[in-house]
């Protein structure tokens, strides 16, 4: 049967792994991979349901679809399509009652499952849905087809036991757990074998891995181990602050594959607030460890995640964020206005701050952040960085866009007397000309 698919990926890196993962499996049914829904026979949404927009975008989408027309020479006289991810674990055949037309539902949990789901669904005529609260299995022992050939994500841990008072993933992951050393050593080699440049190790919480294998957080061994694969790069995410230990910050003075760059989501500068969430780290802490990570690696650029409008935020505790992101200077805030999440203890709270108060604490931050963000980038201003080449701007096609080892974007134009496919993948040295607030600008060196 010649049938096509397509799979739209929202949400954190684990799952732009798990849709690699995906397209794995159904490429190995023999079904090939198209750009868009419209010449799609099969389409898959890999979802995530950290904040309401996800869900509002996720209904949209699939309501849209009931009358789109099927492409032609199509084998299916109907298109088939299916909710996977967090949305899908959440959820389950719950989403059947409110989109009549969604034909599969599966979770975070049984990835294998879905080729028998789709046929399953083609064959019967039936909604079919299939939901595991555990598995024992990891997605990464399926087959994969990356997105990026010079690029992998490598899961190390599943799941997380933080539970944190705003979060959903606990819920929807299941509880953490920890591959072998011996398998992730082992898929990191394959990798670089088989030319990869750059590796980003995965996990909900990524720097506690090991506690539930060995007794207790073992990941500087495996930033160790999978760094003597030889890699040329290697980064990870995410982290969690108590999890972060002298022995991991170490790693980053005496690694020189591991990259100067490090996401330590914050996401309050209020004890109080930071309380409340069961973050289970005083501020004082986190500013402790920066200062040792910055010690171990002067220049290293930093990224963080912050929440605005928790519950309860007071004026006092927002500027306690405030102040923290002025002090900083991150490469990159991920922030957000507070999504509630029901199931989580948070979204039985009430807060009275008035929406648009919110909004505008929202936006004085985003001054901050675009203010650090500058100042960040103002250290590489005139010197000659080495920049994975990872495609050209969506405006110009002439200029080629990567990123530096501080994970800094960056735009060069392409010589004249070549194309892309000379660099898309490669390593090149790249002189910085400008320093922008959210990107650098240079030109190549010896071209």
């Amino acid at each position: 049967m010649d049938l096509t698919f397509h799979v739209q990926t929202y949400g954190c890196q684990m799952n732009k792994h798990d849709s690699e993962r995906v397209y794995g499996v159904l490429e190995n049914m023999g079904a090939t991979a198209v750009d868009t829904i419209e010449q799609a026979d099969v389409v898959i949404f890999m979802t995530c349901c950290v904040r309401e927009a996800a869900d509002v975008r996720l209904y949209g989408q699939v309501a849209s679809m009931k009358n789109l027309p099927m492409r032609e020479g199509s084998p299916l006289h109907k298109r088939i399509v299916a909710v996977g991810g967090c949305i899908g674990q959440r959820d389950g055949e719950k989403l059947f009652e409110a989109l009549p037309h969604l034909n599969v539902v599966f979770g975070t949990q049984n990835l294998a499952s879905l080729p028998t789901l789709l046929l399953a669904s083609y064959n019967e005529g039936t909604q079919q849905g299939e939901i595991l609260k555990t598995s024992d299995d990891f997605s990464s022992t399926l087959p994969t087809t990356r997105e990026h050939f010079w690029a992998a994500w490598l899961p190390i841990t599943v799941g997380c036991n933080n539970y944190c008072t705003y979060c959903i993933v606990p819920h929807v992951r299941g509880k953490e757990r920890s591959r072998a050393m011996e398998d992730i050593v082992k898929e990191a080699q394959h990798y670089v074998d088989a030319g990869v440049k750059e590796i980003t190790l995965l996990g909900q919480n990524v720097n506690s891995y090991g506690r539930d294998l060995y007794g207790k957080p073992r990941f500087d061994d495996i930033l160790e181990a999978v760094a003597q694969t030889g890699i040329e790069r290697l980064r990870f995410a995410t982290s969690h602050p108590k999890d972060l230990t002298d022995g991991v910050i170490d790693k980053f003075a005496h690694l020189e594959n591991l990259m100067p760059y490090l996401h330590l989501p914050a996401q309050s500068g209020s004890n109080r607030v930071l309380k409340r969430m069961n973050r289970s780290y005083t501020i004082e802490h986190y500013r402790e460890l920066i200062a040792k990570v910055k010690q171990a690696c002067p220049g290293i650029a930093l990224s963080t995640d912050i929440i605005v409008g928790f519950p309860g935020e007071t004026e006092e505790d927002f500027q306690a964020t405030y102040d923290l992101i002025d002090e900083m200077k991150y490469n990159q805030v991920f922030s957000f206005i507070y999504s509630k999440r029901e199931g989580t203890p948070a979204a039985r709270w009430d807060d009275p701050t008035p929406h648009d108060v919110i909004h505008a604490r929202f936006d004085r931050l985003l001054e901050a952040v675009a203010r650090g963000a500058h100042a960040s980038n103002q250290t590489a201003q005139d010197t000659d960085q080495l920049v994975l080449v990872e495609g050209t701007s969506k405006r110009d096609e002439r200029m080629l866009v990567g990123k530096t080892p501080h994970n800094h974007t960056t735009h060069f134009p392409l010589p004249e007397n070549k194309t892309l496919d000379d660099f898309l993948g490669t390593i090149v040295n790249v002189h910085i000309d400008e320093a922008k607030t959210w990107y650098l600008k240079g030109h190549l060196i010896g071209q």
